[in-house]
């Protein structure tokens, strides 16, 4: 069960939502894409939101700003998202508007509002799931989709709303957060995306 919930947590682990969200839109859009369209896309928004948080995580950690990845206290994680704000905003301003989809911009928007409402409350000494956060931005997102293209995606969510529970399940199992947390965590990654809707739907 521990090993289970551990690998829960890597699987849906913030770091990879932005990534996932631009696979699945890429696999369920009706949208005529060119493959230049698509690597040009995904693979600068895989390097700016997985490979560079990591190397960047990984040199706070070396000069001592942060000393754990995977469990940083409330002061290391405004390090974490102040990074990701700013690696979210590059691909705003300068990957997507060249290979420019709508969905996928403001699948964007979202996560950088999102990111900034968490940092604010980390000023306010509330640290929220981040774990949540995507998770949760991932699900909306995916059910915008599937409104905007008439799809039946209804696996793909199903198999997302589960994620959310287990994902949940394994932060309350490690003590990573309390239930306040992933609450707050998962309205901030509803809401985030929600708010964006009427600007592309």
């Amino acid at each position: 069960m521990k090993l289970f919930l551990r690998i829960i947590s890597y699987l849906f682990h913030p770091l990879l939502i932005p990534i996932t969200g631009t696979l699945v839109y890429f696999r369920i859009t009706p949208k005529y894409n060119t493959n230049a369209i698509e690597s040009g896309n995904i693979l600068p928004i895989f390097i700016l939101t997985v490979i560079i948080p990591i190397i960047s995580y990984l040199i706070l950690t070396n000069i001592g700003l942060v000393t754990s990845i995977f469990k940083p206290n409330v002061k290391e994680r405004r390090y974490l998202l102040y990074i990701n704000i700013i690696l979210f905003l590059m691909i705003l301003y300068k990957v997507i508007p060249n290979n420019y989809t709508v969905e996928l911009y403001f699948f964007f928007v979202g996560l950088v509002g999102a990111a900034i409402a968490s940092l604010v409350l980390l000023y306010l000494n509330f640290n929220s799931s981040l774990h949540m956060t995507g998770i949760a931005s991932l699900f909306m997102y995916l059910v915008s989709l599937s409104v905007h293209f008439e799809l039946n995606i209804t696996l793909i969510l199903s198999i997302t709303m589960l994620a959310i529970g287990l994902v949940a399940t394994s932060r309350l199992y490690f003590k990573a957060h309390s239930k306040a947390a992933l609450v707050v965590g998962l309205i901030i990654g509803l809401v985030s995306q929600l708010l964006t809707v009427k600007f592309w739907l």
